[in-house]
C-alpha cells in the first residue's frame, strides 16, 4: 500500500511539473507562408514554370516514374488538371519512349517527339524551354541509356504554341548516360557571338560523367566543362535524413543491395541576377558551388584547367535538388532534412531559412516569377521504389506552392 501511495505522489508530481513548466519544442513552422496553387492527382511531376501571364507548365520524367506514359510536359489548366502540352502527338513517340529493338534497350531517338524531359524553363523573353534527357525507364525502374536524336532542347513560342527551335546534344555532349537535369539562361547579346543568349545545364547522372554543359541559343552547339571532378559529383556515402528515416538506396532490379543515397551528381543550378556566376549542388551533397560564368563560355585550350582553378566552394547549405534566383540576388534551395526552404545570400555568404512547413521534404524544383512569387513542387521523390525499401510509398496529390518572395523580388531578366 505504501509503494503504491509513493507512487501516486511521484506522478502528480511530475505531472504538475510538466504542466507548470514549459518544455521547449521544436514549433516546426515559421517564415514565410504558403499557398497551395495545384494538386497533382495524376502522373508524377517534377518541376513547374510560370508564364507572364500565369500560365503554368509541369514535366513528368519518365526515368523518374515509367508510369509517365501518357504525357511527358502538360500545361495546368484548372488547380488539379493538366492536359498534354503543346500536344499529345508531340508526347507519344511512336512505338513509345523506349527502344526494345537493341540490346540493352534504349531511349527512343525521335527529334521530334519528346522522350523524357526532366526540365522545363520560361526564359526572360517569355519562351517556354524543354529540356529532354532522352531516357526512361523500364518497368523494373532501370534506366535506360539515350541514343542520339533523343536528348535536345525544345524552344516554344508561348503566344501561338509552338515550336521555334529544336537543339540537338551530340553523343560527345550528352553522353549515353548522361541526365540533363535543369537549365538557366543569360540571353544577353554580349555572352555570345551569336548574340542568342546561353544555357547551363546539369549533368545529374547517376551512371555516368556528371559536369555541367553549355549550349550557344544561336549556333546550336554545345559543349561541356568540370567534367566528373569532385565538386559536380556526389560525396560517396552521403546519407541524407527526410521525415525521420534514414534515406538508402535501392537500385533496380528487385533484389540489388541497398546503397547510400549519394547518386545524383550536379542537379541544382542557379545563376546570379547579374549573370556572372553561376551555383550548383549535387543531391548527393550539403555544398554549394560557384564559377564565373565567363569560365564556362571559353573554350580556348587551357579553358578546363581555368574553369577547375576558377570553382568556389560557398559552405554549406543543407540537402536541396532545384534552385532559383530572385531579382535581390537571392538563391533558394530546398533543405531536406529541415522541411524548409533556404536562401542563400551572395552579398554576405550566409544562409538563412525562408520558410519552413512539414509539408516540405523532397523540393524537386522552384521557379521565381513575374508575379513576385516563387513556386515550387513538393513530390515525394525519396519515397518511390528508387529508395529503401523499394516499394512505392508515395501518397496523392503532390502538391505545388509558392510563397511572396522577400523584398519585393522578382523573376531574373537577363535579357
Amino acid at each position: 500500500m505504501r509503494l503504491i501511495v509513493v507512487q501516486t505522489i511521484a506522478y502528480l508530481a511530475l505531472s504538475s511539473l510538466t504542466t507548470s513548466q514549459q518544455i521547449a519544442s521544436d514549433p516546426g513552422r515559421g517564415g514565410a507562408s504558403l499557398e497551395v496553387v495545384h494538386l497533382y492527382n495524376d502522373l508524377y511531376p517534377q518541376v513547374i514554370a510560370v508564364s507572364s501571364t500565369g500560365r503554368k507548365f509541369s514535366n513528368y520524367a519518365r526515368s523518374l516514374d515509367p508510369n509517365n506514359i501518357a504525357y511527358t510536359v502538360a500545361e495546368l489548366v484548372s488547380n488539379t488538371t493538366e492536359r498534354a502540352y503543346p500536344s499529345a502527338e508531340i508526347n507519344s513517340p511512336p512505338g513509345g519512349a523506349i527502344n526494345y529493338s537493341t540490346n540493352p534497350p534504349t531511349g527512343a531517338n525521335y527529334p521530334n517527339y519528346f522522350i523524357g524531359v526532366q526540365s522545363l524553363v520560361i526564359d526572360p523573353k517569355d519562351r517556354l524551354w524543354i529540356l529532354d534527357t532522352g531516357r526512361a525507364a523500364t518497368p523494373d525502374g532501370v534506366n535506360v541509356p539515350s541514343t542520339p536524336g533523343g536528348p535536345k532542347l525544345v524552344g516554344i513560342d508561348l503566344r501561338n504554341n509552338t515550336i521555334f527551335q529544336t537543339i540537338l546534344f551530340p553523343p560527345t555532349v550528352a553522353y549515353s548516360g548522361s541526365y540533363l537535369n535543369d537549365i538557366r539562361f543569360d540571353l544577353r547579346p554580349s555572352v555570345t557571338a551569336s548574340g542568342k543568349g546561353i544555357g547551363y545545364i546539369t549533368d545529374s547522372s547517376q551512371e555516368g560523367r556528371n559536369g555541367l554543359v553549355m549550349v550557344d541559343l544561336g549556333t546550336g552547339e554545345s559543349w561541356r566543362h568540370l567534367d566528373n571532378t569532385p565538386e559536380v559529383r556526389a560525396t560517396r556515402g552521403f546519407l541524407p535524413f527526410i521525415w525521420g528515416e534514414a534515406v538508402y538506396s535501392q537500385p533496380p532490379p528487385p533484389g540489388h543491395p541497398i546503397t547510400f543515397s549519394g547518386n545524383f551528381g550536379a542537379d541544382g543550378i542557379a545563376l546570379s541576377a547579374d549573370g556572372d556566376t553561376l551555383f550548383w549542388t549535387a543531391v548527393g551533397s550539403r555544398t554549394l558551388y560557384s564559377i564565373p560564368t565567363e569560365r564556362l563560355r571559353d573554350r580556348s585550350a587551357t579553358s578546363e584547367i581555368q574553369a577547375e582553378a576558377s570553382v568556389v566552394s560557398r559552405g554549406q547549405k543543407g540537402v536541396s535538388d532545384g534552385m532559383e534566383t530572385d531579382s535581390n540576388g537571392l538563391i533558394y534551395m530546398g533543405n531536406f532534412e529541415d522541411n524548409a526552404i533556404n536562401v542563400f545570400n551572395p552579398a554576405n555568404g550566409t544562409v538563412q531559412v525562408f520558410a519552413r512547413d512539414p509539408r516540405i521534404a523532397w523540393t524537386d524544383s522552384l521557379a521565381v516569377a513575374t508575379d513576385g512569387y516563387i513556386y515550387f513542387v513538393e513530390n515525394q521523390l525519396w519515397r518511390t521504389k528508387a529508395y529503401y525499401p523499394g516499394t512505392d510509398r508515395r501518397a496523392k496529390p503532390y502538391v505545388l506552392f509558392r510563397a511572396k518572395c522577400p523584398g519585393n523580388g522578382t523573376k531574373v531578366n537577363l535579357q
